[in-house]
């Protein structure tokens, strides 16, 4: 149970484009549940993505969520005890998580292009997630003791996952959650072909970095958690409790992307609306939480 200054949340944008309701319902859940707890909020920019990253998404970030009417306690703007708060910056600690798996037998290298994975890939998946990988390369799987960086071997690697193995958990809305490995997600990426870290080990690194105790984030991410828990067990890395907001979708049944401009917090705001307005298109009460 997560109370008092123990709790500690976060929000995490991704500065490659303007927050849009969506953002804005999981980010008041996320900020709402700490203030009620007396606990901490993070702000963390999860601003990995070279070729998408822009400076003007920061600054709109910090000013459409601060008009929002969302308070944050660490975070890039404000400092904090496990800066730096932007994941451009931590790439030392995803490197050293990299080699303990690696040193653990935990990952290989993967070399299978998009067109590779688009002509093996044969399985039905759900549009929300990755397709399920076929296992080209996993019999590269090895110890590369080394191996000074993972970018010299010019290709992705791959967290093997237990085939057939039940990953649980308690979703804090959504109930028991259970995904097994091989058949409803199989080896995900850790670490990119360009020298990036990949979205599930970096959240990982970084909330277990951050002492976070509970994840809030879209229902679109449910599967992710399954995968993010065997990299906490891989790692050695504590379990945050979890809890997955439902999708915003548009007039057309579509989940909200960041294209969506029309429903972006800057062109609401330029719209004059205020935030109270907003918040209430935006935040949608879910049904109480499993555990507090």
């Amino acid at each position: 149970m997560d109370t008092g200054h123990s709790y500690r949340g976060r929000i995490a944008p991704s500065p490659t484009g303007y927050l849009h309701l969506g953002h804005a319902a999981t980010f008041w859940t996320a900020f709402e549940r700490a203030r009620e707890r007396g606990g901490t909020l993070i702000f963390r920019n999860e601003d990995l993505d070279p070729q998408r990253c822009r400076a003007e998404f920061v600054r709109a970030m910090f000013e459409d969520l601060r008009w929002f009417g969302i308070v944050w306690q660490e975070g890039p703007d404000v400092g904090g005890p496990f800066a730096p708060y932007e994941q451009s910056a931590r790439r030392e600690l995803y490197l050293n998580a990299w080699r303990r798996l690696l040193d653990g037998g935990w990952i290989y290298p993967c070399d299978c292009s998009r067109k590779d994975l688009a002509q093996a890939i044969t399985a039905p998946h759900d549009d929300n997630d990755e397709p399920l990988y076929p296992g080209t390369c996993r019999e590269r799987r090895m110890i590369v003791e080394t191996l000074p960086d993972p970018k010299y071997l010019n290709a992705n690697w791959r967290f093997h996952v237990p085939d057939g193995e039940p990953i649980e958990f308690i979703d804090r809305r959504m109930g028991w959650q259970s995904f097994v490995a091989g058949r409803d997600f199989g080896d995900f990426l850790v670490w990119r072909r360009d020298d990036v870290p990949a979205y599930q080990l970096a959240v990982v690194v970084d909330d277990a970095a951050m002492q976070i105790t509970e994840v809030v984030r879209g229902a679109d991410l449910l599967r992710s958690t399954a995968r993010q828990i065997l990299l906490q067990r891989a790692l050695g890395f504590p379990t945050p409790g979890y809890l997955h907001c439902p999708l915003i979708t548009n007039d057309h049944g579509t989940r909200l992307a960041k294209r969506h401009d029309a429903l972006s917090l800057r062109t609401l705001r330029g719209r004059g609306l205020g935030p109270e307005q907003v918040r209430a298109m935006a935040y949608q009460p879910s049904k109480q939480p499993h555990s507090s």
